[in-house]
């Protein structure tokens, strides 16, 4: 598909800037119920949420890796629901949950949402893998103006079907604001765009996505527990389920 017809698809998605779900709440069940788990002291002078690594499966793991309890998120960096999360939830799942050592906690970004979202995605893999969770936090609590710089100017967009394909990314992090975006959170612009041309690596991530739809992951955010898909949407709907789980 065309360059700039991504954009326009991506532009339609993102107009309305509302703070609602992306897809109603995951069609399965509940945690099943299960006795209280112990706690997993970390390794001496640190806590399990420092603990990140990446995943085969192009995810961001914080946590203990051996926790009974398994919490992936699939999400999107341009979805106002999982920006919701974000500011509701991810602190206690890390501090409560995480540290705990008896749940763990992988981000998934499912590049859903066309160009902005692939660049966002592969933007928070441009550095170290630990900052990879406090920069998606950071995008989400600036979502509305990162959209609204990004699609500010549709003309210049469109014009990119025209520039190399390998210089398509590099251009569209010029055209939308994210290089100042990300060197004011520590990735210069000599790194972001080194990045943005890397088209092995954003290969990979739109091959991810590929992945995850074919696994049945078909909106934002989707929550699964130890490979059960939940009825979650919100901090309030998943934070009991963990607790049913044993996280408590």
């Amino acid at each position: 598909m065309p360059f700039s017809r991504l954009l326009a698809l991506a532009l339609a998605i993102a107009a309305p800037f509302a703070l609602a779900a992306c897809g109603d709440a995951a069609e399965s069940g509940t945690a099943t119920a299960g006795e209280p788990l112990p706690t997993v002291a970390a390794p001496a002078g640190t806590t399990w949420s420092q603990k990140v690594s990446t995943t085969e499966a192009g995810g961001f793991l914080v946590g203990n890796p051996d926790a009974p309890l398994k919490l992936v998120e699939y999400g999107s960096l341009t979805c106002p629901a999982c920006a919701r999360f974000s500011m509701e939830g991810i602190q206690p799942l890390l501090n409560q949950y995480v540290d705990s050592g008896r749940v763990s906690f992988e981000f998934r970004s499912f590049v859903i949402h066309g160009p902005l979202d692939l660049a966002l995605t592969r933007m928070i893999s441009c550095t170290s893998p630990e900052a990879a969770i406090p920069l998606a936090d950071q995008i989400w609590a600036n979502l509305v103006p990162i959209q609204q710089r990004a699609f500010a100017n549709q003309d210049a967009l469109a014009g990119l079907d025209q520039v190399p394909a390998d210089q398509r990314y590099v251009q569209f992090g010029q055209l939308t604001g994210l290089y100042d975006f990300f060197a004011a959170r520590g990735i210069s612009e000599d790194q972001a765009r080194s990045c943005m041309g890397d088209m092995a690596a954003l290969d990979r991530i739109s091959k991810h996505s590929a992945d995850y739809s074919e696994d049945g992951i078909n909106q934002t955010p989707t929550f699964v527990l130890n490979g059960n898909k939940l009825e979650a949407s919100s901090w309030a709907e998943l934070e009991p389920q963990l607790q049913r789980a044993g996280a408590r």
